[in-house]
């Protein structure tokens, strides 16, 4: 039986806040070429149904040190039923509003020991068989159930997306230059990128970058590398019921692909070694792909007509998979190839041209592509960078097989190669004349025939595909509070937690938001095991309750008594303290909802599951009605992601050394976003104030 909340407490987008910070230092940038081989595969192609043991051998072919450490990996614990219900009822019984309800819940914890036997025996019956000896109990489930099987559209309900900061090597002297080449900053930042990204791309697909690890003192604790397979030259493909993923063998292939105004082209930007063209090239291979997309479309993305495909991909996943299926039965065998073309180009670049220029501006764009940019995506890409006309960029993960921490590798390493810094190493030989035929493939124009036929369905899924977009964006609204009042360095002085006090701080504002607490969700990343993916650190507790009960529904700026401001300055520790210890227990394998969700997987059909699965309370304690992730990095201005229940919201943040950044996502039909917005900053400044007025206390 599938637990019935797994679609909302699934989605859960990035590792948390330690994924930059104590990360091993990745290689340097400086780099250009590789002597290193892109080493064939068994088979060119590999179409994944959700397990990663499927597609385990493939490690062995690759080699190379980043997967020198998966034999060796911990497999991901089971707890024990005690361990998990003693963990589990803190976090509920603040949430409860009648002692009905808490009677009921301690009751149901109660019986859920003998209850649950059965199913525990089961799950460690599962997890000791032959067939999970090199894998984890959970990762096909979480795979399947937690994305692949998930018919939502991938934009706003899965896919998260990155805002880099801006490249000020791409100074007025390059404005200068792009206006008289006619190539715009976005051209040129998107050259550099690609440059970047076949370095990366090299890396990775050789088994050459070394594995993530993390921890202060050696030896450090290596992290698993599984998902670094799904990276490059890989797509998400719609199938009715459940998707599949299809990866393709990087040696076979030196294109990526290059959207502009709605049209796809095929882009070769490495040689056959895999290295990066020179700079100059693939920068004139872009401007080519805007030229011809200008004379094709003559005018924006969303009046490109029947050829702009990308609506489709943003569309349910049936409605996706059916449509995809007519492409393919009036388009034969050139549709075949078109759609392989773009599914094993290493990524997608797409070159938007629009020019935003406040967070919130390049959140929207950066999230959706909104019905200017929205048909210029292929949301099924498992990495599109999206570069803008005046140069701002960012980037769209897919996130079924692969959660944010590889992806920040990735991330990372592209945005320390500035334009620059990339003009001045890149490769100066040119490409030869093998290399250059047909180096710019519009991907669909041999198509367009087939796809305009009488009897064709397409026209109308394009139509009711852009209807549907239109409405999902309709309804969503999207905020960015960046705070700049203080940050990770006034914290720490103070004596917090970084995270943990910004968890707080987001407690008190949704409790004056909601006027209660909330399921609140922060995203714990478990790589250390073997294909481990997420875990859930819950963030209400005892501790946070009586902190944001006494703090109350109103902000108090002036709090002049000084034993009530060392009361909520201690409770407010202590919130602090029962979050850090929580989300360190989470990270060695001792959550609970993975452990839950595990169990309920368990009861077989006819069965009747333990009344816990089913009580009121604990649904709601697991409800996320605040889905919450933190992601520091000093290349990064935002990054977001949307809810992940219609009554709740996305809060994803950064806590940088001067400021903190937060994006909010919510139905636009609440209003929540610029009120939660408010909120925070009301909450951090009360903060502040009570910690600073205490310091100024203890030294009169």
């Amino acid at each position: 039986m599938k637990d019935q909340s797994l679609v909302a407490s699934s989605r859960q987008r990035i590792p948390h806040h330690n994924t930059i910070q104590k990360i091993k230092t990745r290689p340097s940038c400086s780099s250009t070429t590789s002597t290193t081989s892109l080493k064939r595969w068994p088979k060119p192609t590999i179409e994944s149904s959700g397990d990663y043991r499927t597609e385990t051998h493939l490690e062995q072919t690759i080699g190379g040190p980043l997967y020198t450490a998966q034999p060796n990996l911990p497999r991901l614990p089971i707890p024990s039923i005690a361990q998990t219900i003693t963990k589990f009822l803190p976090t509920a019984l603040p949430l409860a509003k009648t002692e009905e309800e808490t009677q009921s819940l301690q009751d149901a914890c109660d019986k859920f020991p003998e209850q649950a036997a059965v199913l525990q025996r089961r799950l460690e019956e599962r997890d000791g068989g032959v067939e999970m000896k090199n894998t984890s109990w959970l990762q096909e489930w979480w795979n399947t159930e937690g994305y692949l099987r998930v018919r939502d559209p991938l934009v706003v309900n899965v896919s998260y997306f990155f805002h880099f900061s801006d490249d000020g090597t791409l100074s007025s002297s390059s404005l200068v230059d792009a206006v008289e080449s006619s190539k715009s900053l976005g051209v040129k930042r998107g050259a550099a990128i690609l440059v970047a990204t076949a370095e990366y791309r090299k890396l990775v697909c050789s088994g050459s970058l070394p594995h993530d690890s993390i921890g202060r003192r050696e030896p450090k604790t290596p992290l698993c590398s599984v998902a670094f397979k799904y990276m490059f030259n890989a797509c998400r493909i719609p199938r009715r019921g459940q998707d599949t993923y299809k990866m393709y063998d990087p040696s076979q292939h030196r294109h990526c692909i290059v959207s502009c105004r709605g049209q796809f082209f095929a882009v070769d930007f490495v040689d056959g070694d895999g290295n990066p063209l020179p700079l100059s090239i693939i920068e004139d291979r872009l401007q080519r792909c805007v030229v011809e997309a200008e004379m094709i479309g003559g005018g924006e993305v969303e009046n490109s007509g029947v050829t702009n495909l990308g609506w489709l991909t943003s569309n349910d996943r049936d409605s996706w998979a059916d449509a995809r299926a007519e492409l393919l039965r009036i388009g034969g065998r050139k549709m075949v190839a078109a759609l392989e073309k773009l599914e094993s180009g290493a990524m997608m670049l797409c070159l938007d041209n629009e020019e935003p220029i406040s967070r919130e501006q390049c959140a929207n764009t950066f999230w959706t592509g909104g019905l200017s940019s929205g048909g210029n995506r292929w949301f099924d890409k498992s990495i599109q960078v999206m570069c803008t006309k005046n140069g701002k960029a960012g980037l769209i993960g897919e996130h079924s097989m692969m959660d944010g921490m590889p992806m920040i590798g990735y991330a990372d390493y592209i945005t320390k190669r500035k334009y620059a810094d990339v003009e001045k190493t890149t490769s100066k030989h040119l490409p030869s004349s093998s290399q250059t035929h047909d180096s710019v493939q519009n991907i669909f124009q041999d198509c367009i025939s087939d796809i305009n036929l009488g009897d064709s369905k397409i026209d109308n899924m394009i139509h009711q595909a852009k209807t549907a977009f239109a409405k999902l964006i309709g309804d969503h609204s999207l905020d960015v509070q960046s705070f700049q009042g203080y940050g990770s360095n006034y914290i720490k002085k103070m004596g917090y937690s970084p995270d943990a006090y910004v968890q707080m701080a987001i407690q008190l504002a949704i409790y004056r938001l909601f006027k209660e607490q909330a399921g609140t969700y922060e995203a714990s990343q478990m790589r250390p095991f073997l294909h481990g993916r997420t875990e859930t650190t819950r963030t209400v507790s005892p501790a946070s309750e009586v902190f944001v009960k006494r703090m109350g529904f109103r902000a108090q700026f002036d709090e002049n008594d000084a034993g009530a401001r060392e009361e909520k300055l201690s409770l407010l520790h202590a919130a602090t303290d029962s979050h850090v210890k929580y989300l360190v227990g989470a990270g060695k394998g001792s959550g609970v909802d993975r452990h839950f969700f595990g169990l309920s997987m368990m009861v077989k059909d006819g069965e009747k599951a333990p009344e816990l699965l089913s009580n009121p309370l604990f649904i709601r304690s697991k409800t996320w009605r605040v889905s919450t992730s933190h992601l520091t990095h000093p290349n990064f201005d935002n990054w977001g992601y949307g809810e992940v229940v219609e009554n709740g919201v996305g809060l994803a943040y950064a806590v940088k050394s001067g400021s903190c950044i937060f994006n909010i996502t919510a139905r636009e039909e609440h209003g929540w976003t610029e009120q939660l917005s408010h909120l925070l900053e009301e909450a951090l400044i009360e903060m502040q104030l009570l910690n600073d007025m205490n310091q100024l206390n203890s030294k009169l």
